[in-house]
């Protein structure tokens, strides 16, 4: 992270937050003392945040202008807006490109387990399909590739819609490789934590979403502003979601030890993150 400006006017501090971020450019504030501090989330920005940072410092008013122009944009009907190449762009814009190609790939593997494909796919993937004891050290692969699959309409729609939403804020705001990386950690931990606790016969990215939720939970913590703040209506809902997989009372089988070992460690990566980031503003 990178520090752009500091300042104690919140009135224009407020203004071109909005513009930055009207301009797809990954900024925060926070408090320090009595004074607001911008910071740049990902550093491949910071020419543009600063060509951008003095336009508005040349014209202040060009921050309500844009929003001017947005919303007179919006107030007029357009065709293209129920266009679904026009929502598919919107929605592509909410997430990077990880994010994206990951879904994809789910999507598919969850189309070929529904033809004579399966078995060849399922011998592919599975954590260790010939072993009940040993680890695939041989194999790699096979620590993470479990997240790709699903096993209904319903676990895959519960599971791409998470990734997707999570999954996409967090490389929006901390960019590709920091994703891939939570990716990696949370979907061994709980590849490997389900694979001791029952057996190869496991699969699903749910270990990876309640890794997502761990860290977000713990970034966004009491931060509004923060991409990935989670209402605490809906942390409350993930965590009796993983309650109650415990209970035996949901109608379907669940991965829990996948998805408490992929909140922990989700957890240690969100206060990781929160520590580098403290760390860099000092």
């Amino acid at each position: 992270m990178q520090k752009l400006l500091t300042t104690r006017d919140a009135d224009m501090m407020a203004n071109l937050y909005r513009y930055l971020q009207q301009n797809g450019v990954p900024v925060t504030v926070s408090e320090q003392g009595n004074q607001l501090e911008l910071w740049l989330t990902v550093s491949s920005y910071h020419a543009h945040a600063k060509a951008l940072i003095q336009a508005f410092k040349d014209n202040p008013d060009i921050a309500n202008q844009a929003v001017e122009s947005t919303d007179s944009q919006t107030a007029q009907p357009q065709q293209t807006n129920t266009n679904p190449s026009s929502m598919l762009s919107i929605m592509l814009r909410q997430a990077g490109w990880f994010t994206a190609l990951y879904a994809a790939i789910v999507v598919l593997v969850f189309l070929g387990l529904m033809t004579p494909l399966a078995e060849g796919i399922l011998g592919a993937l599975l954590f260790n399909p010939n072993d009940f004891e040993s680890l695939p050290w041989a194999q790699p692969w096979r620590f993470v590739s479990p997240a790709l699959l699903h096993f209904s309409v319903l676990h895959i729609l519960f599971n791409v819609f998470w990734w997707w939403y999570l999954g996409g804020r967090f490389e929006r705001y901390y960019g590709t490789k920091w994703l891939v990386l939570a990716f990696a950690v949370c979907a061994i931990a709980s590849n490997t934590s389900q694979f001791i606790e029952s057996g190869p016969y496991f699969g699903g990215l749910s270990g990876v979403v309640y890794g997502l939720f761990g860290i977000a939970s713990v970034v966004g913590w009491k931060n509004p502003r923060h991409p990935l703040f989670l209402p605490n209506g809906l942390i409350i809902f993930m965590l009796a979601w993983l309650v109650l997989g415990y209970t035996g009372l949901l109608w379907v089988n669940i991965a829990n030890t996948a998805h408490t070992a992929g909140l922990v460690s989700g957890l240690v990566i969100g206060v990781v993150i929160r520590f580098l980031t403290q760390y860099g503003r000092r």
